[in-house]
């Protein structure tokens, strides 16, 4: 078990069993538009010069697709192998850590000769961490959801960015030889090539999701909490990473505008819509991220889509508490950083460990600072999604993937120090309940207890119906849930269980144009015209620039023979939305009754202009030709 090997592939084979159920697994919710029907991923060229915010991100589906097309699996195998290698490197992360002057320096690693002969809990502490990291079924959002690798890939990016920049500021630093070269040139070399492998890292994070803005504020706390040194020379490797900061709001508003331009413009993609303001996000956040911590801890009754009621006061009683609340464990990470710097009077125990694990007298215990650490990074890694920035949908489980580090270190610490108390204060024989196998039998029941609930969860997302109908269960009075499921039953041809998901999304919200629309295309396939045509008319009324529901009116207008005022809905589409394909061969249809071939003609052509590949007006425009050359 002390075998760092063994470990490794302990954690690749315990996350490929949790995940094993996640292969054929089907594309849902936002993978449509971002995989699915995104024609930009089918071409390779669309992704130089680098763009976009996510740019990265995007282009890892690109490959994707190029291939294997559309075939989820190969999605999903990528999306795994990239969860197990940021285990992997939150095991390196913790084995690091062990190593930096802080630790050494406080002689909490062991030699290597007390590790040959002595197995004890740190020998344990990163397998553990990383092993609960690839099992928790909180992860199991940014795993198996296809889209949401952006979340897991920037991570990896992440974590591998700080890893390097570790084992660079660890890796000792030799002058170079009198001649040049020699072993002093190539240890400078390896130092600033990990680096350099660090500083790139940073910059493809950047690039593939706004989560790694918090990036440099990690590095920049690790240095100051872990490393000593001439304070000059620890802020020159600093500045390029704080530098590297400016990469996404640079990449969200564009390099080219004039200052005044980009802070506005700045402003407002830090802001998804009005319907939130930034005051009552913040506050309902600080109830959101309660919530987090108990999945952290009791990850029962997960779901897709949380219906969270948003609060407007800070005084009201449930955020007021919740703020006390999250203030007292960011209060309990300044203590214990202070408390591992310093002896106090009264140690944490009545018995401080022996040794390797008394660090430097009654009262310095230096592993507190990596509980601290870990609180930390939960926080700060919240930050950019838990805070004042609102974004549309208040709590998604995917965000606690990179936060969920922090904290699954800071626990599997604590532990540690919990265990001691407990067999230091019980009169238990310690040959049977040693502190080692108790850490290590509790950790591993947790682990299994975590990968089977994980395993569980998969199942859920075995299809869209399962998906949508745990969420609707969970969510009664969550919109988006019926609609969603109202959707996939059309989708199977179910019309009538579409319906009635339809009408329960109206009950829970009168005004919701989609559903309107989306119930009057039922009406219209079992034969309804006139019952299609009321609700199109109801979302159109409700939202008059909703150009779906103009074509659509126009096609029952058209099914009722109705032509010109078909006509007339299917140009008020084409104002609203000029590249909407659907409304110029609908068009071209109506014109072709009419006798109007060459205006037909015209709307086919168009229609293909926007995507070569759209066979029905090609079959349309095909057989018209045919007919004109008759």
């Amino acid at each position: 078990m002390g075998k760092r090997i063994f470990h490794v592939l302990l954690i690749i084979v315990v996350g490929f069993l949790v995940y094993s159920n996640t292969f054929h697994v089907p594309f849902h919710f936002d993978d449509a538009p971002n995989i699915v029907e995104n024609y930009k991923l089918r071409d390779m060229k669309n992704f130089w010069p680098p763009s976009s915010s996510r740019w990265f991100g995007f282009l890892t589906f690109a490959l994707n697709y190029y291939f294997g097309g559309l075939n989820a699996t190969g999605y999903h195998i990528v999306n795994l192998t990239i969860h197990i290698l940021n285990a992997i490197l939150v095991y390196l992360l913790v084995i690091l850590t062990f190593k930096a002057p802080f630790f050494s320096n406080q002689q909490s690693v062991v030699s290597n000769q007390q590790e040959q002969t002595l197995v004890h809990p740190f020998t344990y502490l990163p397998l553990f961490i990383a092993l609960i990291f690839v099992s928790h079924p909180i992860q199991t959002q940014a795993v198996t959801y296809i889209v949401q690798r952006f979340t897991s890939l920037a991570t990896m990016f992440y974590l591998l960015s700080l890893v390097m920049y570790i084992k660079f500021r660890i890796t000792p630093s030799l002058p170079l030889p009198p001649r040049g070269g020699g072993m002093g040139g190539g240890a400078v070399a390896t130092r600033y090539t990990l680096y350099a492998v660090s500083l790139v890292s940073a910059i493809l994070a950047m690039k593939i999701k706004e989560i790694s803005f918090t990036l440099p504020i990690i590095i920049a706390l690790y240095e100051f909490m872990f490393f000593e040194g001439n304070i000059k020379k620890r802020m020159l490797y600093l500045i390029p990473m704080l530098l590297i900061i400016l990469i996404i709001p640079l990449s969200l508003i564009g390099i080219d505008k004039p200052i005044g331009d980009a802070i506005g413009e700045l402003r407002e993609v830090s802001q998804e819509g009005e319907e939130i303001p930034r005051w009552g996000y913040l506050f309902t956040q600080f109830r959101v991220i309660v919530t987090y911590i108990r999945l952290l801890f009791l990850p029962i009754n997960q779901n897709l889509d949380y219906d969270y009621p948003l609060y407007h006061s800070f005084f009201g009683p449930n955020v007021f508490l919740s703020f006390l609340f999250l203030l007292s464990i960011c209060g309990l990470g300044v203590y214990l950083s202070y408390r591992s710097r310093h002896n106090l009077t009264s140690p944490p125990f009545a018995n401080p460990p022996s040794p390797p694990f008394d660090k430097g007298g009654m009262g310095g215990f230096p592993d507190f600072r990596l509980i601290s650490f870990g609180i930390f990074w939960f926080f700060i890694t919240l930050s950019v999604e838990s805070s004042i920035i609102p974004i549309r949908d208040v709590i998604f489980e995917h965000r606690l993937y990179l936060p969920s580090i922090g904290a699954i270190t800071a626990f599997s610490m604590a532990v540690f120090y919990v265990l001691h108390f407990v067999i230091q204060r019980s009169r238990i024989s310690t040959s049977h309940f040693s502190l080692p196998t108790s850490y290590f039998f509790l950790l591993s029941a947790i682990v299994i207890v975590f990968a089977i609930a994980a395993y569980q969860r998969n199942i859920i997302w075995k299809d869209e119906i399962t998906l949508w109908e745990d969420a609707a269960k969970k969510s009664p009075e969550k919109v988006r849930a019926y609609y969603n499921l109202g959707k996939i039953y059309s989708d199977k041809g179910w019309a009538d269980k579409a319906i009635e998901n339809y009408q329960i999304a109206l009950r829970v919200k009168p005004d919701y144009i989609e559903a309107y629309n989306n119930l009057g295309v039922q009406y219209r396939e079992k034969g309804w015209i006139d019952k299609a045509i009321e609700h199109y008319q109801i979302a159109i009324s409700l939202g008059p620039d909703f150009q779906i529901a103009h074509n659509n009116i126009g096609n029952a207008y058209a099914a009722k023979g109705w032509l010109d005022k078909a006509i007339e809905h299917y140009w008020f589409a084409l104002r609203l939305k000029p590249d909407f394909i659907e409304a110029h061969n609908n068009l071209g249809v109506v014109y072709e009754k009419k006798g109007l071939l060459e205006e037909a003609i015209k709307e086919y052509q168009a229609a293909l202009m926007i995507n070569p590949e759209f066979k029905t007006a090609r079959d349309n425009l095909n057989k018209l030709l045919r007919l004109k050359g008759k």
